[in-house]
């Protein structure tokens, strides 16, 4: 993954969640917005600056029916990275 799973990761300044239509929720940063739903959401919605990267995998595992926590850490390890290139998230 190459991230440290002991790392909290937060919103970075300037971005905040703001109401969508159905399940979808808006996410607003300085270059724009986007929409997220399904696992990205979930992964999001947990990136409080409380929970660990760690604890962030547990609960999806928890939440996907014990998916594979080697898969789960990956794909959150990817999915956070991308953010945090976008300057969405700080790690």
């Amino acid at each position: 993954m190459g991230l440290e799973t002991s790392s909290r990761p937060h919103l970075a300044a300037g971005c905040r969640w703001a109401p969508a239509n159905g399940p979808e929720r808006m996410l607003l940063f300085p270059e724009g917005a986007i929409r997220l739903q399904g696992t990205g959401r979930e992964i999001l919605e947990r990136c409080d600056g409380q929970r660990t990267i760690e604890q962030i995998v547990k609960e999806l595992q928890n939440l996907y029916s014990g998916g594979d926590p080697a898969v789960i850490r990956e794909e959150v390890g990817k999915f956070l990275q991308q953010l945090q290139q976008k300057r969405i998230v700080d790690l």
